[in-house]
This record gives C-alpha cells, sequence and structure tokens, in this order.
C-alpha cells in the first residue's frame, strides 16, 4: 500500500517524547479516581440518590472500556499524534463541561465524554511511547508509564478531597485543565512513529458499535443489573457476532489475526487476570481494614494508599530489569510474586495486624508492576508498526474486562460468606483471596504456554 513519507526518520528522545505521554497516563488514571471521593458532595448538591450519582464513575469508566479499541485503531489509520491530541483537547473540553454542569446528567454526560479523551489517552499514549524508542528501551518507557498510571491513582483521592474542602466538588474537575493544556503542548513536539497509509480503508463503525453494546451489556450483567440473565446472553451473542464480522469485513476493529498470535493472545489474557486479582484489593480491603482490623477510615485509606504508593517506585525499574532481563522472564517474575502476596493474604492470621496486610499487599503490587511492564512491552515489541495502536487499544480493553469480571466473580465469593463479625469477615476475606490466587498461576501458566 503506498505511503506517505514517514515522519519520523529516527527514535524521538525519551526526554522528549516521554514527559507528555506521562502526563497524558497521569490524567486518564486521575480522572478516573477522582470522582469517586466527590460522590458524597454531589448527591448533597444535587439531591440525588447513590444509584443517581454512581453514573459519575460508570460512565467515565464504561465510555473509556467501549472507546478503547476504537481509539487505537483510528490512530492507526490516520496518524497516532493526531488522534492523540484530540483526545487531550477532548478530555479538557469534557473536563471544562463537568466543572460547570448545572444538573446531574449533563454531569454525567460529561463524564462520559472525559472517558473517551481517556481512551484515547492511553491507547495512543502507550503506542506512542513504545513506537518512538529504540528496541531494548521499551521496557522502561512502559514502566514509566505504568509509574504514572499508579501515581494518578493515587492522587485522584488525595487531591480530590483537598479540593472538595477548599473550592469545592467543581474544582475536582476543573483541576485537570491546566495539566491537560501542558500535555497539549508537549504532545505537539512528538512525530508519529508510523507512516500514514494514503489510501485509508474505511472505518469499521459496525464493529465498534457492536463492540459497544456487547461491553455495556457484559458490565450490567457483571454489576448486578436486573435482567441480569437476559444480559449476559446478549453479551455472549454480542460476542460470537462481532467475531464473525470482523472476519468479514476488509478493514476490521479488531484484526483477528492479533488474536491468533500466541503472544499477543496471551498478553491480553495475562493482562485480563492479572487485573482481576488487582480488583479484589481495592473491593475486599477496605471490609477487612475496616471490620476485621478495626481501622478508623482514614486509617484504612493509607493502609489502602500503600498499593498506589508501591506501584508508583516500582513501575521505572521494573521497567529497567525487563530491559535487562528480558521480557518473559520478567512477566513469570511478577506473575509468581503476585501469586505469593496473594496467597499470603489469604493465609495471613488477623493478630499480625495491619502489617499483615501492608506487607504482602507490597509484594503482590510490585509483582505486578513488573508484570505489567514486561507483558506490555512484549506486546508492543511483538505487533507490527501499523497495529500498535489497536493493540494498545486492545490491552487497555482487557485491563477493563478484568476489572469488571474481578469486581464481579470475586465480590460475589466475598458475599458468600457470613460477614457479621470480624471474625466472619477475616475468613470471607481469606477464601476470596485463595480463590484470587488462582488468577495469576493461569496467568502464569498461558505465559509459559
Amino acid at each position: 500500500m503506498p505511503t506517505k513519507a514517514a515522519t519520523l526518520s529516527h527514535p524521538v528522545p525519551a526526554r522528549t517524547a516521554l514527559p507528555g505521554l506521562a502526563l497524558c497516563v497521569l490524567l486518564s488514571s486521575f480522572g478516573a479516581s477522582s470522582a469517586n471521593v466527590a460522590l458524597p458532595a454531589l448527591q448533597r448538591a444535587f439531591g440525588a440518590g447513590f444509584a443517581a450519582v454512581q453514573w459519575i464513575v460508570l460512565a467515565y469508566l464504561l465510555a473509556a472500556t467501549a472507546a478503547a479499541v476504537g481509539a487505537g485503531r483510528l490512530g492507526d489509520m490516520i496518524g497516532r499524534r493526531r488522534v492523540l491530541l484530540g483526545g487531550i483537547a477532548l478530555f479538557a473540553a469534557a473536563s471544562g463541561l463537568c466543572a460547570l454542569a448545572p444538573t446531574l446528567p449533563l454531569l454525567a454526560a460529561g463524564r462520559a465524554l472525559q472517558g473517551l479523551g481517556a481512551a484515547v489517552m492511553l491507547a495512543l499514549g502507550m503506542a506512542l511511547a513504545a513506537g518512538g524508542l529504540q528496541r531494548g528501551g521499551t521496557g522502561s518507557a512502559m514502566g514509566l508509564l505504568g509509574s504514572m498510571s499508579a501515581v494518578g491513582t493515587a492522587l485522584g483521592p488525595a487531591l480530590g478531597g483537598l479540593l472538595l474542602a477548599g473550592p469545592g466538588w467543581r474544582a475536582v474537575f476543573a483541576a485537570t485543565l491546566p495539566a491537560a493544556l501542558a500535555a497539549f503542548v508537549l504532545v505537539r513536539r512528538v512525530p508519529d512513529d508510523a507512516p500514514v497509509p494514503t489510501a485509508r480503508p474505511p472505518f469499521d463503525a459496525v464493529g465498534l458499535l457492536l463492540l459497544v453494546a456487547t461491553l455495556l451489556a457484559f458490565a450490567l450483567a457483571a454489576t448486578g443489573a436486573s435482567g441480569r440473565g437476559w444480559l449476559s446472553g446478549a453479551a455472549v451473542a454480542g460476542a460470537v457476532l462481532f467475531v464473525r464480522i470482523e472476519a468479514r469485513v476488509a478493514a476490521p476493529l479488531v484484526p483477528l489475526v492479533l488474536l491468533r498470535d500466541r503472544v499477543l493472545a496471551g498478553g491480553f489474557a495475562t493482562s485480563a487476570l492479572a487485573m482481576a486479582l488487582m480488583m479484589t484489593t481495592m473491593l475486599v480491603g477496605p471490609f477487612y481494614l475496616g471490620r476485621a482490623l478495626g481501622l478508623t477510615p482514614g486509617q484504612a485509606g493509607l493502609a489502602l494508599a500503600c498499593g498506589p504508593l508501591v506501584a508508583a517506585l516500582a513501575g521505572v525499574p521494573a521497567g529497567r530489569l525487563v530491559d535487562r532481563r528480558g521480557a518473559r522472564t520478567a512477566a513469570a517474575s511478577g506473575l509468581a510474586a503476585m501469586a505469593s502476596g496473594s496467597g499470603v493474604l489469604a493465609l495471613v492470621p488477623v493478630r499480625m495486624g495491619v502489617a499483615g496486610w501492608i506487607a504482602p499487599l507490597a509484594v503482590l503490587t510490585a509483582g505486578y508492576a513488573l508484570f505489567q511492564a514486561a507483558n506490555n512491552t512484549a506486546v508492543m515489541e511483538a505487533v507490527g508498526s501499523t497495529r500498535r495502536g489497536v493493540a494498545a487499544g486492545l490491552l487497555n480493553l482487557a485491563r477493563h474486562v478484568g476489572l469488571i469480571a474481578g469486581s464481579a466473580l470475586l465480590g460475589a465469593a466475598f458475599a458468600a460468606h457470613p460477614r457479621g463479625t470480624a471474625a466472619e469477615v477475616a475468613a470471607a476475606t481469606h477464601a476470596t483471596f485463595a480463590l484470587a490466587t488462582l488468577l495469576p498461576l493461569l496467568a502464569l501458566g498461558a505465559a509459559r504456554r
């Protein structure tokens, strides 16, 4: 296929490319986590129930999940930097809409637009970081992006709480505007990492709409919406129909050849399994710390913050280790550490106190940081340069699916046990982590194959 001359004749220096791309990843994770702390204030401001304000979080996550693959595919077609700049602009405009929203439905709509922009920033930030660096330095770049994601996740509740105590909930959304402007300026300096085809195939809009509908049915079924059985059937039918359509169209949204590649398919599957385990710590942790250990909400919050803190500190060293040892060895080591940390959480007695939670959580989270850097590196180096955007989108989609599935399946496992007394909460936590330990072991088996 004829192409325009490549805009990139040599790898972009890391000091030029990575700051803007890292800021994009930080903003997307900050946007996901900062709204949670504002939910009580939003209930009071709009006089709404919890089910209504919960859509402020769900709208963002569902939009980011549904748009992940489409954003990457569009970047591969018309230029990754161009689409990334559009995503940053959309995120900034949506943040302004959220900050000025006079009604709760308009705020939810703004959050959905924010999620669309975040999907673009995550997928194409990763794709550009991998494509603009020399082979052998990809691990360090993926490690840095992993650290920035963890920083954004930890910074969201902390900065959001300060803004709530001061200017109010609107400032939580307005706070992203200066950072989005800085990201836009920095990303303008980053050239595209691959030639853009002059003969562009049509965008697979039918595939995108079907994927969005399938993911929405899956998410609603997993979160316990009414008509759960019908929604589950619709999700399965939608997935089958999506695969059949993608096998027939000339320019599919998801080239099925990517899913036939053992490295790529294994990378997507193990990413979902690992994220499902990480969701368990976020879901079960508050109950164990508050009811089994008797911590105050503030103390429990500090204990839970140790996870993102370890991930932020471990990301860059993990990436360097991937570059030195290789992605396959590092991924296996990371999964083994995750299994070890989860296994200890399944066995640690309550008398160990908060140290019995933090120490294995640190091992688990450091293992995830190493696995994520290695897995992202393996996928980005295995896929061709023309499909790097859609591969990054599929990685993000796999992580979101893991979050949703982990919340549903392991949440159900936790809820199946009595949780009235401190001892019962501890027993339910141990049983849930015993089941969750199987996930990295399954991922390790898939990676070895």
